[in-house]
């Protein structure tokens, strides 16, 4: 039974940013609690706004038991308009997803993000005039197409002062310097030159301003076709081996045009194939990887998993959880993705030989394969500033459509597909395999991907260099004078105050040992390889392709057909690349050298932080990585501290390059989740399935017996 409580006497209202404007609201609007199936919860007032959508309660008002890991820009309760999903209705206890013009208004709200989050409201108290306006104005502002100039990145950017922080060392490829430094970092400069064909975008609106090309190519060449059937350089191996990237010709064309292109082709393949330059190989990703298409799909139903209305649908869902998991496809397509990306460091790596990755636009699979070759072979880009400094390069610059793929317009589904998502979960199961080697959390990876939906940066908000520059001029604001000043989402001071962005810091990062002291820093390695990875094989192991043979009956039985054809099909690597992956295996990880994933049945995981982190239920509370890290970074704040009291008795001041360490209190109790789910209770509900806790409600002696508590939430981590 819900009791109305009295109207609050204080008046809350809506902490609005720089352009942010109030578009309607509702009061009396309770706010469901989504860890039972009881109706607690809490009444305030429901905001929407040009920028997101607010619930306001009581606690809003109020500074106090802030979290250690807060959003400056997006509250606990706030949804930006970009983050929607979908809004459904409750109608006599029926859902209805609500899209368009409404003739009848819901007693009910939920809404679904992108982020994972459910929102459930019940609107049974609610003034029916504050009803229509809050249910229409949420569902137009969110769901109906838009203007690309009505997002609310142009308001913010000319309503708020230009006042970052200048430390950002990301690289961010908007100029031709940048670009002659990376040729001359890699040593790329020999056989590759930096080009300014295409500035005044003269070449094509889908290339970058400035871009990279083998020396033999001429300036007709990159005319010819405006930039298509031409190899672009991604980036160069130590031996000299270099990754490019290639727009492919439209297939469908006459017989005298096709004709032309191919042998234009040919002519470019064979000039890159001569000495200077390495043998090439090369690799059409439209043909050897999943399409757009299906990794949407696969996302769509892998996602409907965790998207959980309450306990008893997360426990009717647990019982099946295996065979829900393998249905969706997602974490094979993962698997094969990873694959790829050996198969190309392979080639790198041992072959010496150029790879020139193919794709009708080169902006989609050609940035994941690209960027992952990168993360595998240069430690440089896994730490914070040369990962970030990869996402320009590759996505920002290289031309990923942000803006299509996020369907942040919400102009056509049919282009949406998470390729930016895919990559992130693909590099996040290097760094839970491998945590020494990067600079950065999984934490890091999670508000990246959250960032995607907060449109205040330009950074995920454009298709094109071209799109964002010419959308730069504010001539149609009156308030504008110039052009816009947009910001970054590598300026993390925008989004986390200091505390809150050392979890974005790894304190177990293995550090590049400097040549002075590199036999004292080797030994350094092999002893944080075993604290962090204990399970590490140290000797070969039997393997059949890249799964071991005592482990293909589980996997069978566990992750259903499609591995097990995986497994035996002609889709198993050839000898030099098992040979290549299984000879890496056997050997100590140089955490600064080559990475290659272990992409077994059993270790391609669900990124349980961003996937489970809004739900109670799949949370062990004191357990998890989080227990281990609590501990090792008690340790680091004493040694830290016993630092400061050695320089002050030398009379040195405290260096300014010691990480602080964000302080873990109560760390027996904090969630698995971390800091996503700080210290949140525990379900009411016992940890089993519903079915199984059915049997067991009349054995009351068994209910009482808390000190025998089964928990079998670890099936779905």
């Amino acid at each position: 039974e819900i009791h109305v409580k009295e109207p609050i006497e204080k008046e809350v209202n809506p902490r609005l940013l720089p352009g942010e404007l109030l578009l309607c609201e509702a009061s009396t609007v309770y706010k469901y609690m989504q860890e039972d199936g009881s109706n607690r919860g809490t009444y305030g007032k429901l905001v929407c706004t040009n920028f997101k959508i607010s619930f306001l309660d009581d606690d809003s008002a109020s500074d106090d038991n802030e979290p250690q890991f807060k959003n400056k820009i997006v509250g606990e309760n706030d949804i930006t308009l970009q983050c929607v999903d979908q809004i459904y209705g409750v109608y006599d206890e029926k859902k209805k997803l609500l899209t368009g013009q409404l003739r009848k208004y819901p007693e009910k709200l939920i809404i679904y993000c992108k982020d994972l989050r459910v929102f459930n409201f019940c609107l049974r108290y609610t003034k029916e005039e504050e009803v229509k306006r809050i249910v229409s104005g949420i569902v137009h502002h969110s769901q109906t197409p838009k203007l690309l100039k009505r997002l609310f990145l142009f308001s913010y950017a000319s309503a708020a002062p230009n006042n970052t922080d200048g430390r950002n060392q990301t690289v961010m490829f908007e100029t031709l310097e940048d670009w002659l430094d990376e040729l001359e970092r890699t040593k790329g400069n020999v056989k590759y030159k930096a080009v300014t064909t295409n500035e005044g975008y003269r070449v094509s609106e889908k290339l970058p301003l400035y871009f990279v090309v083998p020396m033999c190519i001429s300036e007709e060449s990159i005319l010819k076709y405006e930039g298509r059937g031409i190899p672009i350089w991604c980036w160069s191996c130590h031996n000299g081996a270099a990754l490019l990237k290639m727009s492919a010709f439209p297939k469908e064309q006459d017989d005298s045009t096709s004709q032309m292109q191919r042998a234009f082709l040919d002519g470019i393949c064979k000039t890159i194939s001569k000495p200077p330059y390495e043998l090439l190989k090369l690799d059409d990703l439209s043909s050897s990887l999943p399409s757009l298409q299906d990794i949407q799909t696969a996302y769509t139903r892998f996602k409907q998993l965790f998207l959980i209305d309450n306990s008893t649908d997360f426990w009717a869902t647990d019982v099946k959880w295996f065979s829900l998991l393998e249905s969706t496809n997602w974490l094979e397509i993962i698997r094969r993705v990873l694959k790829k990306a050996i198969e190309v460091a392979e080639c790198l790596e041992i072959q010496h030989t150029n790879v020139l990755l193919i794709e009708e636009s080169a902006t989609d699979l050609c940035c994941v394969i690209s960027s992952l070759v990168q993360v595998m072979m240069d430690s440089y880009s896994r730490t914070k500033s040369g990962f970030q400094s990869l996402i320009q390069k590759e996505w920002v610059i290289g031309g990923h459509g942000f803006l299509d793929r996020c369907n942040h317009l919400h102009k056509s589904e049919k282009e949406e597909a998470p390729v930016f998502l895919l990559l992130l979960n693909c590099v996040w199961q290097l760094v839970q395999q491998y945590p020494p080697a990067f600079e950065f959390t999984e934490t890091y990876l999670t508000v990246l991907s959250d960032s995607l939906y907060v449109p205040i940066f330009s950074t995920f908000f454009f298709n094109s260099q071209h799109q964002r520059d010419t959308n730069k001029s504010g001539e149609s604001l009156k308030t504008q004078s110039g052009p816009f000043r947009f910001l970054t989402v590598w300026d993390w001071s925008v989004q986390f105050d200091p505390k809150a962005q050392a979890f974005l810091n790894n304190p177990l990062y293995a550090e590049k040992p400097k040549p002075d002291k590199s036999q004292r820093k080797t030994a350094r390695f092999k002893h944080q390889r075993q604290l962090s990875l204990p399970l590490t094989q140290a000797k070969p192991s039997l393997k059949r392709g890249f799964f071991r043979e005592e482990t293909d009956h589980l996997i069978k039985n566990i992750l259903g057909k499609r591995i097990g054809k995986f497994i035996n099909s002609s889709d198993e690597p050839p000898n030099s690349l098992r040979e290549f992956y299984d000879s890496w295996h056997s050997k100590p990880v140089d955490y600064h050298g080559l990475l290659l994933p272990r992409i077994d049945g059993s270790e391609i995981k669900v990124w349980a932080q961003r996937y489970l982190r809004w739900i109670p239920e799949a949370q062990l509370h004191g357990g998890g990585t989080i227990a281990t890290a609590a501990k090792i970074l008690d340790l680091m704040e004493e040694v830290q501290s016993l630092q400061v009291k050695m320089d002050e008795e030398h009379s040195q001041a405290v260096s300014g390059g010691v990480h602080s360490v964000p302080m873990l209190r109560n760390s027996a109790r904090l969630s698995s989740l971390f800091p996503f789910a700080l210290l949140q209770r525990q379900s009411v509900k016992p940890a089993l399935p519903t079915s199984t806790w059915k049997d067991l409600e009349d054995e009351d002696d068994l209910v009482k017996r808390d000190d025998e508590f089964v928990d079998l939430s670890g099936d779905m981590l």
